[in-house]
């Protein structure tokens, strides 16, 4: 996936060892946008307000031609990326996110969210083609076209370019710190329910503690392609488990009747915040569409895009009504822990938590690459900077420890980590990125790409809010079966 030193967008290799991993192409701390000149003083100034009255020195510049990969990426293999970049630990949660659906009204929502999430990918892509167009440079990654879509939108705006980019890298930080979050409590409850079965009840906090040393020990390692062979053990594990509890979810399916078909207004912002947790893959399409080898194939209507959501939606709707189905209310918050007392559940439920164990080191070098970023900018000395690098790792390990104990409710803490960050990087963002990008005059006949932006950022921040306050409600005060 990313080179080793993390720094550029357009990596040449991609070793996506799980879901989330290409997030961490979203720090830009070394990326920045060229200075914008001001229109009134420079007749060559690229495009400014979205307006047809200024043109880029040059007109026929396109980014992807303008790319020089060593080695650049195939339709087929952008379209596996693109799926394994999509479907990763959300897709066990998502019975649970049907129990607080229903089973009917969660089949359409899941579909149509994962539309809306498909559409804003589409609107990303878009929008850095358009930017890098108007900055004449071959590609740009999240943050950095969030950044120079407000360094060349309305001049009332320019003001808050480094803000907005800032803002992004904030919500990635949060996002992966919830992730860290959700894989440590994943981790400690199936070792559970595995001691539980061949010896006794423990507490999950004896596992938090007992997992904290060897988490900060591998966090240790600073160099990503030292964990390269581990992580492909834990590809091959998810794949394997995934397809057992798919063995597990089509025997004996009760009938339809068996299951309600629609849940209360006050449980769907918790099935919203699981979902959107699952569908969360907005971070590998920027890194996925610079290093593809036909750029033009990925966006179009037959495209690597279109065609791979099409198959995630298809997966998590397939998990979400086949597993609610079979289990009913009794979903809980991983579909491992539905799947009995067999050894061979007891196996699916060790392969998945080493293979979670494993890509947690993935996900934990997003916040450290973007804090570590700052922090070396603000120290002095390779000595200092060193144990500073240190300290900052196992202080992100420590910190996703205590949250993960504070709550060890894994149904809502993937709510809350999807209500609070993923909305926003999925459904907020982009949008608004869209109508400042194309301001004034690029907004469609009756300025219909702005209402429908605006549609979109509502619902965002509707999910966001609801969700959030749902999610909280269920950890301070949790249900009495235990998730």
């Amino acid at each position: 996936m990313e080179s080793e030193s993390f720094d550029l967008v357009e990596s040449n290799s991609f070793d996506m060892t799980n879901e989330r991993q290409p997030l961490l192409l979203g720090n830009d701390t070394e990326q920045t946008v060229p200075a914008r000149p001001d229109v009134r003083n420079s007749p060559e100034n690229v495009i400014v307000d979205g307006s047809d009255d200024f043109k880029s020195p040059d007109d026929d510049y396109e980014p992807y031609k303008n790319r020089n990969l060593e080695h650049p990426t195939s339709n087929l293999e952008t379209l596996i990326l693109l799926i394994k970049g999509n479907v990763g630990t959300g897709i066990l949660a998502m019975p649970d996110a049907f129990r607080n659906s229903g089973l009917y009204i969660g089949l359409v929502s899941t579909l149509f969210l994962g539309f809306v999430c498909t559409h804003c990918m589409h609107i990303l892509v878009k929008c850095s083609h358009e930017l890098c167009r108007r900055l004449q440079v071959p590609s740009l990654n999240f943050s950095g076209v969030c950044h120079a879509s407000f360094e060349t939108g309305p001049e009332s705006l320019r003001k808050y370019s480094t803000h907005a980019r800032n803002l992004i890298n904030i919500f990635l930080i949060i996002t992966q710190i919830g992730f860290c979050c959700v894989y440590f409590v994943f981790v400690a409850v199936n070792l559970q329910e595995i001691v539980a079965y061949y010896w006794m009840k423990i507490d999950t906090h004896v596992f938090l503690i007992l997992l904290l040393i060897p988490l900060i020990m591998v966090n240790l390692i600073k160099t990503l392609k030292y964990l390269t062979p581990l992580s492909f053990i834990a590809t091959i594990l998810t794949i394997t488990g995934l397809v057992i509890c798919f063995y597990y979810m089509l025997q004996d399916i009760p009938e339809l009747g068996s299951v309600r078909p629609y849940a209360t207004w006050a449980q769907l912002p918790l099935f919203f915040g699981t979902a959107i947790y699952a569908f969360e893959g907005i971070g590998v399409v920027l890194p996925l569409e610079n290093n593809l080898k036909s750029p033009e194939d990925f966006a179009s209507c037959a495209g690597v895009l279109n065609s791979g959501m099409t198959i995630v939606a298809i997966l998590y709707t397939s998990v979400g009504f086949f597993g609610y189905l079979k289990y009913g209310d009794n979903a809980k918050g991983s579909i491992t822990l539905n799947l009995g007392d067999s050894l061979l559940a007891q196996l699916v439920r060790l392969m998945m938590a080493i293979a979670i164990f494993l890509s947690y080191t993935i996900q934990f070098y997003v916040p450290v690459n973007i804090i570590g970023s700052w922090l070396r900018s603000q120290l002095h000395g390779d000595h200092v900077r060193r144990f500073a690098d240190y300290g900052l790792r196992i202080a992100l390990v420590l910190l996703t420890f205590i949250l993960a104990a504070m709550i060890p409710n894994l149904g809502a803490v993937i709510s809350l980590v999807g209500a609070v960050s993923s909305s926003a990087l999925a459904l907020i963002f982009p949008p608004i990125i869209e109508m400042i990008t194309f301001w004034p005059n690029k907004l469609g006949k009756y300025n219909w790409i702005l209402w429908k932006d605006i549609v979109i950022v509502i619902f965002g921040i509707m999910g966001f809010v609801f969700g959030t306050f749902t999610s909280v409600l269920q950890i301070l005060h949790p249900n009495q079966d235990d998730k």
